[in-house]
């Protein structure tokens, strides 16, 4: 079977873990990798860095498939920012999803969204565009994610959640059944959110609470 290439846009650690993911589902090539100007010419597990930002609508000419390896903690900007000149350019942006993972075919994942390896994703799911679900994460029946989102590893999103748009959830965080977050809200390491958060801002502990 002929794989399609894919240009991956950055290439920091997040765009090491994908690589793998890329790899193992066996349906895309990686043709490189868009970094910093004074990258270029280097390898990232293998595969050379062969542009720049600014380059994207060329290669968007020449490429058609493209996935952003843009990590995502505090802010979904810069994915959010690439996203739009990718589709302003007519780019294609792929759902990449681990083999090692479960989804369900009651599910829907919209494009640009990579699920990594071991993430289980719910009947009745919705996985909005340009997100990350990481290792080992858990979306249950009926969660809606929005757009350009990460939720982390090992992280629990529990039925009928409402995950708005770029929503940062931490490892091992827990959302309770039918809460839903604001978006822009970054979810720390480990919190307990027990109830709606309607405000962006940084909430920790357990239950959950607004520190910043």
């Amino acid at each position: 079977m002929k794989k399609n290439n894919l240009i991956l846009i950055g290439g920091g650690g997040h765009c090491i873990s994908c690589i793998d993911v890329i790899e193992s589902q066996k349906h895309y090539k990686i043709a490189g990798i868009i970094d910093l100007p004074e990258k270029l010419h280097s390898e990232i597990s293998g595969y050379k860095i062969i542009a720049s930002d600014h380059d994207i609508p060329q290669l968007a000419g020449k490429y058609s498939y493209f996935l952003i390896t843009i990590g995502q903690i505090k802010s979904p900007q810069k994915r959010l920012d690439i996203f739009k000149i990718l589709k302003d350019n007519a780019a294609e942006l792929p759902v990449i999803i681990s083999p090692h993972a479960v989804v369900s075919e009651r599910s829907v994942i919209k494009e640009g969204t990579i699920i990594m390896a071991k993430a289980f994703i719910n009947s009745g799911a919705e996985i909005n565009e340009n997100t990350i679900i990481n290792t080992g994460a858990l979306i249950e029946h009926g969660a809606r994610i929005g757009a350009h989102c990460h939720i982390s590893t090992s992280a629990v999103i529990n039925g009928d959640c409402v995950v708005e748009d770029g929503v940062f959830i931490g490892s091992n965080a827990v959302l309770c059944h039918g809460v839903s977050i604001k978006s822009l809200a970054v979810i720390g390491a480990g919190a307990v959110v027990t109830r709606n958060i309607r405000e962006p801002g940084i909430y920790t502990g357990n239950p959950a609470r607004r520190i910043i």
